[in-house]
């Protein structure tokens, strides 16, 4: 049963109830009670009591007055209570949840959208400035950004290895293109050889660090912060659905349905009373507080610090520009490379083939290049503000679960009769205990026994995800991003933006981007009409959206979607 279809029936018990409330008190007949039973449960009143008498074989809503419920009609109502407390529960973190899940596939979408647009951005650049080696260099640009959304979206790759082997790939091409040109290509085994001595003669000097400096702070902190929304689904989808004990199940039975026994199908528990009962029912749930608290303050923490050469947006959208950096040194270092190559792999062995040009062809108006003024309003790192901003207010949900329930679904509002567990009263007397496992060892109507396993799995995995937010946080004086050797990828960086990291539009300028997102919702998420506009060196713009070289840079949108679908997005 939805919450809408739950409220729509609370208001027919009201409605039924009305009719007969004026001798409900004095319970001449059980008629009253009979079509509640029969509405809420769906069961016949075949076996029903007709008129209250005693009801010996009751074991929570015993009572010394007379009875409309059987033993029966008992168990169906204790059934009932547990589907009460875990539809109110879905109920109250329905908001929290959609909050989360809806920013997660909009963040997973605008990362793709990103992805896209970095790889369109670097074929154009071949196809614009390095024409002859454009189509050849195609497949391996798509490895790359391909690898990079399978690394974002959880698959076990390695950036230093891929960044690595985009790079050995893009040696011979330049070699053989640039600085060593023929009418005719060069055989494999000496592009292979090539490509094996790259690391040595190191034609792109310090570019292949550099970019995997910047990859390694962008990239991992924002793979750890779709893991973790993700998780933070998974903590609400458990809590939603805890098993309810028995002591609990007991406590419910005669905190909602007992009075219904007894004729008073108006009464409320009230609000002490409610407080006992459910901070006991959900005693060990309000031990995840301090743990979700520290989650959603990691998150900020990470979120504040994914800035300049930390924004994953600054560096997927000036990657071409370090590629263009990189061959632009390999061919300025031309001779002094060949002589390197030419004591490790001999003089270069022509084959007749003859590399294919690029298909990139008309004007730049054609192919829908224009000017998109950037928006600072609507970049990622503002969305995510905003949803950080949203996320805060629920900081202590799990604490303040069991009051939420009781003030906004339960209980009476102060200084009305109310239901007290044996009798309508006007205030309940008992002692009210507070939240948590500690607390209930005083609580007069649920008993509280050990631990819950199932939180105790969902503590464990926050911890776990709070260590790695924290350790992906960028901090200036401990940030240190390393990997295994034979990349030369350990480096220690600050938080600052540099001309050595590319924030200062070295080489052929600095992207200048603007994301509109239209509407924020996981299954309308419309990047359309998302603009990314680069600024050339000879100060054209492009519009990365609409242009490319060939159909290879579209394909890897369709396969990196079609990969994620099958993802692990936790560990």
């Amino acid at each position: 049963m939805d919450a809408p279809t739950w409220r729509a029936g609370c208001c027919c018990l009201l409605l039924l109830a009305l009719v007969g409330s004026t001798r409900s008190q004095d319970m001449p007949s059980c008629e009253e009670v009979r079509k509640l039973f029969q509405w809420r449960l769906v069961g016949g009143v075949k076996g029903l009591p007709d008129s209250p008498r005693a009801g010996p074989d009751l074991q929570v809503c015993i009572s010394k007055k007379p009875t409309c419920c059987t033993r029966k009609m008992e168990e169906r109502y204790q059934i009932a209570a547990r589907q009460d407390m875990q539809q109110v529960l879905q109920t109250s973190s329905s908001t929290l949840k959609f909050l989360i899940s809806r920013n997660a596939a909009a963040f997973q979408e605008t990362l793709e959208t990103l992805i896209r647009q970095a790889e369109n951005y670097t074929s154009i650049l071949f196809c614009n400035t390095y024409r002859n080696m454009a189509l050849e260099a195609a497949a391996s640009i798509q490895e790359l950004f391909t690898d990079v959304g399978l690394y974002l979206f959880g698959a076990d790759v390695n950036p230093e290895e891929f960044i690595n082997r985009f790079f050995d790939s893009l040696f011979p091409l330049v070699y053989n293109h640039l600085i060593n040109p023929g009418v005719s290509d060069t055989s494999l085994e000496y592009s292979e050889c090539l490509r094996m001595a790259r690391r040595d003669v190191s034609p792109f000097g310090n570019i292949p660090q550099r970019v995997m400096g910047q990859m390694g702070r962008s990239l991992l902190p924002s793979r750890t912060f779709l893991q973790a929304l993700n998780l933070g689904i998974e903590v609400i989808n458990t809590t939603d659905h805890l098993h309810v004990s028995k002591e609990c199940s007991r406590a419910l039975l005669r905190m909602q349905y007992c009075p219904l026994c007894q004729g008073l199908t108006l009464s409320k528990p009230c609000m002490g009373y409610c407080l006992n009962v459910v901070r006991g029912c959900l005693a060990h749930t309000a031990e995840l507080n301090p743990h979700w608290h520290a989650y959603i303050r990691s998150l900020e923490e990470l979120s504040d610090a994914m800035h300049g050469t930390y924004d994953i947006e600054h560096v997927l959208l000036n990657f071409h520009v370090l590629v263009n950096d990189a061959v632009t040194q390999a061919h300025l270092d031309g001779q002094k490379l060949s002589e390197q190559v030419n004591k490790i792999c001999g003089r270069p062995i022509r084959t007749p083939t003859q590399s294919p040009h690029c298909s990139f062809e008309g004007s730049k108006e054609k192919h829908g290049m224009k000017i998109s003024p950037r928006n600072d309003e609507e970049t990622l790192a503002n969305r995510r503000k905003e949803f950080i901003n949203s996320l805060r207010l629920y900081r202590t949900f799990y604490g303040g679960l069991a009051d939420e329930l009781c003030v906004s679904e339960l209980a009476a509002a102060d200084g009305l009769p109310c239901w007290n567990g044996e009798d309508i009263v006007k205030s309940y007397t008992q002692r009210v205990v507070g939240t948590g496992i500690k607390a209930q060892s005083g609580n007069p109507e649920v008993k509280v026994r050990g631990t819950d396993p199932v939180i105790n799995q969902i503590i464990d995995k926050l911890k776990h995800v709070i260590q790695l937010l924290q350790g992906r946080s960028p901090k200036p004086d401990k940030w240190q991003h390393q990997t295994g050797s034979g990349g030369g990828m350990v480096e220690q960086v600050s938080g600052d933006c540099d001309d050595e990291d590319g924030c200062g539009g070295s080489g052929s300028g600095e992207v200048k981007r603007t994301l509109k997102i239209t509407d924020w919702m996981p299954e309308d998420v419309n990047l359309s009409d998302v603009k990314q506009t680069h600024q050339t060196g000879q100060g054209s713009t492009l519009d990365a959206t609409g242009a490319g070289c060939s159909a290879a840079t579209e394909a890897t949108a369709f396969m990196l979607m079609g990969v994620v679908m099958f993802l692990p997005w936790l560990w």
